[in-house]
C-alpha cells in the first residue's frame, strides 16, 4: 500500500515540475523578445504576396454540355408494303431532294390506273353526248347530271391510283447524307420497315441547356463557341431557338444554336463543351480565389494600408476558376494580399511583395 502511494506522489511531483519549467521557460521567451523589440525599435513584418487592384474587362462565360444534332434527319420508311424493284443510292453518298431513293413493284397499281383511264375516257364521251342531247333538248337535266357525276367519281378514282402509286416511290424529302441501308433488292418491305437514315448536317444544331437563374440574359442571335471530345479545334455559332418556357423537371431553359459544318467534322449525336458570353462587364475589380476569406456573415480579404494588414468585408459577384468579381468593399489601388490570409491578424504589420 505505502509503495502504491509512493509511485502516486512521485507521478504528482513530476507533473508538477513540467507545468513549472513550462511557466519559467515561456517567461523567460517573453522577456528576451521584449528586450529584444525594445532594442531594435521594430516589431517583426510578416512576409506576403499581394497585388494591386486595377479595373479591367471581364466577360462573364457559362460553361455547359451539350449534343449536335442534325439540321434536319428522317428515318425512311415505305407508306405501302410490296417488294423492292430498285434501291437508287449508295450509302453514305449525298442525295438530291427529290430525288428517287427506292422503287417498289406497282405491277397491280399500273394495271388498276390504266383500267381506270379507260373507264374514265368511255365517261368523258358518254358525257360529251349527254351534253349535246340535252342543248337539243332529247335528254333532262337528271340524265346529263348522271353521267357528269359518273365521269367525276372516275376521275376520282384515278387521282386515287395515282397517289397509291406515287407511293411505291420513295422521294428524298430534302437534300443531305443517307445512311447504311437495312435492305436489299427483292426483299419485302411493310411501313414498319427502315430503309436507311437520311441527314442534313450543315449546317448543325447544337442542343444545350442552361439554369434557369440566366434565362434573362441568353437572347436570339448570341454568339456561342463549343468544341467536342474528337477534336482540338473550337467551332461558333449563333443562338436561334429558345425554349418559351423552363423545364419543371430539370429547372433549366432549352436553347438551340446552329453552327456551320462545312467540312462535315461535326457529326450528329456528339457531345459538345459549350461556353456562351451572358454579359461584358467594363472596369470590373477581379481579386484571386486565394484572397477570399470566408466568414459568417460573408466574405472578407486582407488589404495592406500603412504597412499593416486590414480585414475588410466584401461583396462578390461572378467567380471564375482562378478570380472572383468584387462589387462592393474594393477600390482600384489597393494592395489586396494573395498570402498568409489564414495566419494574419488586424493590425499584424506586413512587408507585401506585389506579384504582376
Amino acid at each position: 500500500m505505502k509503495l502504491k502511494y509512493l509511485v502516486y506522489a512521485l507521478l504528482f511531483a513530476g507533473i508538477v515540475y513540467l507545468v513549472y519549467h513550462r511557466i519559467t521557460t515561456n517567461k523567460k521567451m517573453e522577456g528576451s523578445g521584449a528586450g529584444a523589440g525594445a532594442k531594435g525599435g521594430k516589431t517583426q513584418s510578416f512576409a506576403v504576396n499581394g497585388i494591386v487592384i486595377k479595373p479591367a474587362s471581364f466577360a462573364n462565360n457559362l460553361d455547359v454540355t451539350g449534343t449536335i444534332e442534325a439540321n434536319e434527319s428522317v428515318s425512311l420508311q415505305s407508306e405501302v408494303s410490296g417488294l423492292v424493284t430498285g434501291i437508287f443510292f449508295k450509302e453514305g453518298s449525298n442525295v438530291s431532294k427529290g430525288s428517287v431513293l427506292v422503287k417498289i413493284n406497282d405491277r397491280d397499281i399500273q394495271a388498276q390506273l390504266q383500267e381506270a383511264l379507260t373507264k374514265q375516257n368511255l365517261s368523258a364521251s358518254n358525257e360529251n353526248r349527254a351534253k349535246q342531247l340535252l342543248a337539243k333538248g332529247a335528254i333532262s337535266q337528271e340524265e346529263y347530271d348522271a353521267s357528269l357525276a359518273d365521269l367525276k367519281s372516275l376521275k376520282a378514282q384515278g387521282q386515287l391510283i395515282r397517289a397509291q402509286l406515287a407511293k411505291t416511290s420513295i422521294i428524298a424529302p430534302f437534300s443531305g447524307k443517307i445512311g447504311l441501308r437495312s435492305i436489299s433488292v427483292g426483299v419485302y418491305i411493310t411501313p414498319t420497315t427502315v430503309i436507311a437514315n437520311l441527314l442534313s448536317t450543315n449546317p448543325v444544331k447544337v442542343n444545350f441547356s442552361v439554369p434557369e437563374k440566366y434565362m434573362g440574359q441568353i437572347k436570339m442571335n448570341s454568339s456561342i463557341t463549343f468544341r467536342t471530345d474528337g477534336s482540338s479545334q473550337i467551332y461558333t455559332g449563333k443562338v436561334f431557338a429558345i425554349e418559351p418556357g423552363i423545364n419543371a423537371q430539370t429547372r433549366t431553359l432549352q436553347i438551340k444554336a446552329l453552327a456551320q459544318n462545312n467540312n462535315n467534322e461535326l457529326l450528329p449525336g456528339s457531345f459538345a463543351k459549350v461556353s456562351l458570353v451572358l454579359s461584358n462587364v467594363e472596369n470590373a475589380i477581379l481579386v484571386p480565389n486565394e484572397a477570399i476569406i470566408p466568414v459568417l456573415k460573408g466574405k472578407t480579404v486582407f488589404v495592406s494600408r500603412n504597412g499593416k494588414a486590414k480585414q475588410v468585408e466584401v461583396h462578390s459577384g461572378t467567380r471564375t476558376d482562378a478570380n472572383i468579381v468584387i462589387t462592393s468593399g474594393l477600390s482600384a489601388g489597393d494592395t489586396v494580399l494573395t498570402t498568409g490570409a489564414m495566419t494574419l491578424k488586424e493590425d499584424a504589420p506586413v512587408k507585401v511583395s506585389v506579384v504582376k
